[in-house]
């Protein structure tokens, strides 16, 4: 395994992965199991049709989602992302953050712009067990991108 990556070498994978469209589409699908193709404006009714494609293309270029279900399935590489996903949004609801109240995607979107900018500042900066938790949250983010990372340019910009 290579050495914990500096914030700033985080940084596309970082933003590429929080994509609320793509947290949503990644999270229904670990929640729920394989989502037929047909059924993904049902399934997911509070994204547009564009916004699912996107999720959809951006999620394939990541190598995320396994199509030999009857539906769209995850790969490892997208179970991986899913369980990082849960992890970051209990940190972040253990410790307030962004709000009290925030959705999964807000959460996980602002957890991963800590772990990927130097100039975001940091919760709890004089809390030990906040601080530990983001280092233990960039270590599983290192991981992932080591395991599943293939930098790949897209229509939507890097896709990871």
């Amino acid at each position: 395994m290579n050495p914990v990556h500096s914030r700033h070498q985080l940084q596309p994978t970082s933003t590429a992965l929080a994509s609320a469209n793509l947290i949503r589409l990644i999270s229904e699908i670990d929640d729920h199991g394989a989502i037929p193709a047909r059924a993904l404006a049902r399934t997911l009714t509070d994204l547009s049709t564009a916004q699912i494609r996107q999720a959809v293309e951006q999620a394939d270029a990541l190598s995320l989602l396994d199509r030999s279900h009857t539906g769209l399935g995850l790969s490892t590489a997208g179970r991986d992302l899913a369980d990082l996903y849960d992890h970051a949004a209990r940190w972040a609801r253990r410790h307030n953050y962004p709000h009290r109240v925030s959705t999964f995607a807000e959460r996980i979107d602002r957890v991963f712009a800590l772990l990927a900018d130097p100039a975001t500042p940091q919760p709890g900066r004089h809390d030990r067990e906040a601080a530990t938790g983001l280092s233990h949250l960039q270590r599983l983010l290192t991981e992932w991108t080591d395991a599943h990372h293939r930098p790949q340019q897209s229509a939507y910009g890097v896709a990871a």
